[in-house]
């Protein structure tokens, strides 16, 4: 296939299998399509008559894409997506045949158990009822899997009493706020034809790939997604050899899969390469609206961890699979845009003079630095906690990078109250005749900052690889639309507009300068200069986790009416009890590991040793290397096994503790330190005992198989 073709065949694919907004435009009445547009502009409630005319385009369209079942695809609070599959078949009629159905009824509202996903006590086990609601922003699509195909139905998922059991409905919420408040905004600055401001996101997914058989021989990946066991290989990530190197045939193979797959689903799939970690791989997509890019990056998830298997291979979106080498994250590269192509986020040519950007600016600003541990624990995961502050991700301290163009006019605004210019990009001169000159940016990018301005969007750094992005977009876009709500109170009341907004501008600069940070997250002075300045510094997830119910946090999300006191609870208990749930789980497969495998392994390691020792001392020969290695094993055979001892002992007494925070507290503290002292002379045992003895591929068998 030469170039032109695939060109040709990406355009003629993209968004096949996607019930969107052009194939509603073809197959709906006009009367219908634009109904169905007012209703999602307006927020109103859908009309039956006009609900069922859409389920009947959108059935006739999915059987047509060979779909024998829908489902109303949801996102419950256990991170991952849900769905009940229905088959279209209605009734057999009298000649046998049968009749095909998607009422509108079916379209617009589904019906799940509620009390069967994490609820935080919203819901007792006696109360099953909860509703699927049609998520209108996000279209349906058409999956193929081994079930076959079927017709994906977004949609919102709440209990009988309306609190949100899900991601999408607080997000939907969020998004209404600062869409609110954004306009609130505008209009002081006189834009009276905006109708609409929506969060736009664009996430990179960070992944590994890793041999399906291999795989299967680790118990720790196979239960927990990560190794809790294992020494590095002699080669890792040193020679930077692997990051945006030529794609090896297997991996290239897998990726032009994904690509077609995700193509053909509506998902913008722009940018792939090698990460930094062997085996470590990037994909990102182009910016989309809120809802859909959350949508969409469940879909990525799935379709890589689908098409890897097709490869022989299996995908793992842990944080934290291979401990020595870089760990996983997902950037999520966050802006606001009106309906009319305006960005909120775009500074111009020359920021200094762009009035309303500015605030906007100074508004982020304030919000960041209100809710730094809202944002430290919208990112907060038993698997991001071996990342953040590791010096391969963002440090777990929130701060803004504004590179130096801002940062130069943020100062001047401080100073002086005006600021009178901006600072230039200039050119680039290679000093190589044959390559050409060009214009390069105001400023430079850094990789160490957790919130990083970046052009005409912010990059929020922290988030963890296999994690939802709803939750940091919850809080982004809360946090943002109170700054912008507090601001307009001010300004709305102003008799002299120019003067009180510039007054407005350096007064939250200058109260929230703190957080600006342009040098290197990764150092221990900026831990001591947080520490200076007031900055949190929320090492793990469970000191994150009281962020949610602050009474700030809580009066800030009921006024904007995105989390109600409940839901906060709710989620605060479901997050404790996931990461007591998580370490458990870890504590239990090390022990299982350690019991029926390492152990029984390093046994026969020393009785083959002995028997060595044995024969050599018969013939009267020496063996001091084989006794050498001999005392050695046994040395760390010794603290293995009581280090397992304490760690079964631990791990018990962690399942004593009252559930909640003091639990999580008790895995955090007690748990994982026991299970780290097991793992330290295991790891040090794999490096003596024969590889064919050793009860598990090692991490050379692991990184670079594929």
């Amino acid at each position: 296939m030469n170039e032109m073709d695939e060109k040709f065949m990406i355009a003629d694919i993209f968004g096949e299998d996607v019930f969107s907004d052009r194939v509603m435009r073809a197959r709906l009445p006009k009367n219908v399509y634009k109904e169905l547009h007012r209703t999602m502009d307006e927020g109103s409630e859908l009309n039956p008559l006009v609900a069922d005319e859409i389920a009947e385009a959108m059935k006739q369209w999915a059987l047509e894409k060979g779909a024998t079942h829908y489902t109303h695809w949801f996102q419950p609070l256990t991170g991952n997506t849900a769905e009940k599959h229905d088959s279209f078949i209605s009734a057999p009629r009298e000649d046998g045949s049968v009749l095909m159905e998607l009422s509108g009824r079916n379209l617009v509202k589904g019906e799940s158990d509620a009390s069967s996903f994490p609820s935080g006590g919203l819901r007792a086990t006696f109360e099953a009822r909860g509703y699927t609601a049609w998520d209108m922003s996000s279209p349906a699509f058409v999956r193929r899997d081994a079930a076959g195909a079927i017709l994906c139905i977004p949609t919102a998922f709440c209990s009988y009493n309306g609190e949100a059991l899900d991601f999408k409905t607080p997000l939907l919420r969020s998004v209404d706020a600062v869409n609110e408040q954004s306009l609130r905004l505008l209009r002081l600055f006189g834009n009276t034809t905006s109708k609409r401001v929506t969060p736009c996101v664009g996430p990179e997914q960070e992944y590994f790939l890793v041999d399906k058989q291999t795989f299967s021989k680790r118990k720790d990946l196979v239960y927990t997604g990560r190794t809790l066991f294992g020494a590095m290989p002699p080669k890792g990530q040193e020679l930077d050899d692997h990051y945006y190197g030529s794609l090896r045939t297997r991996v290239g193979s897998f990726m032009k899969d994904v690509n077609k797959e995700l193509w053909k689903l509506g998902v913008p799939a722009k940018t792939q390469h090698n990460e930094v970690a062997p085996a470590q791989h990037e994909l990102a997509v182009i910016y989309e609206n809120a809802s859909l890019a959350v949508d969409n990056n469940h879909i990525v998830m799935q379709t890589l961890k689908r098409v890897a298997s097709w490869h022989n291979m299996r995908c793992i979106l842990h944080e934290k699979p291979f401990a020595g080498v870089n760990g996983s994250g997902k950037h999520n590269n966050w802006s606001l845009q009106t309906d009319d192509g305006i960005n909120l986020l775009d500074p111009g040519k020359t920021p200094h003079q762009n009035i309303q950007f500015l605030l906007v600016l100074s508004c982020i600003l304030r919000a960041v630095d209100k809710h730094a541990d809202l944002l430290r624990e919208s990112a907060a995961d038993p698997g991001n906690d071996h990342r953040l502050g590791a010096d391969e991700a963002p440090p777990a301290i929130i701060s803004v990078f504004l590179g130096d163009q801002l940062e130069d006019v943020v100062a001047q605004l401080i100073e002086t109250g005006t600021a009178t210019s901006s600072i230039r990009g200039g050119r680039m001169s290679t000093g190589v005749s044959m390559l050409p000159d060009f214009s390069k940016d105001a400023t430079d990018r850094n990789r160490t900052s957790p919130f990083a301005f970046t052009g005409n969007k912010f990059e929020f750094r922290m988030v963890g690889s296999r994690d939802s992005i709803a939750g940091p977009n919850i809080i982004l876009d809360t946090i943002v639309a109170e700054a912008f709500s507090d601001a307009c109170d001010v300004l709305e009341k102003a008799e002299d507009f120019d003067k009180e907004v510039r007054e407005l501008i350096k007064k939250y600069l200058t109260d929230h300068q703190k957080i600006i940070f342009n040098g290197n997250g990764y150092s221990e002075e900026w831990v001591a200069e947080a520490a200076r300045r007031g900055l949190p510094n929320l090492v793990s997830m469970v000191d994150a986790i009281p962020a949610l119910l602050t009474e700030s946090s809580v009066e800030m999300f009921k006024k904007f009416g995105v989390f109600s006191e409940s839901e906060l609870r709710s989620r605060v208990e479901i997050k404790y009890e996931n990461y007591a749930k998580t370490i458990h789980i870890e504590a239990l497969t090390m022990i299982d590991m350690a019991s029926k495998s390492i152990i029984p392994a390093i046994i026969k390691w020393t009785g083959s040793l002995a028997a060595t020792i044995g024969s050599l001392e018969h013939i009267q020969v020496g063996a001091k290397v084989q006794r050498e290695l001999l005392e050695e094993s046994s040395g760390l055979l010794e603290k293995t096994r009581e280090a397992l001892k304490e760690l079964i002992e631990i791990t018990a007494a962690a399942e004593e503790t009252p559930e909640g925070r003091e639990r999580a507290e008790f895995y955090h503290e007690k748990v994982m330190p026991a299970m780290q002292a097991l793992r330290a002379p295991v790891d040090r045992l794999e490096m003596i005992v024969d590889k064919d003895m050793w009860p598990m591929p090692s991490y050379g068998d692991l990184l670079f198989e594929v």
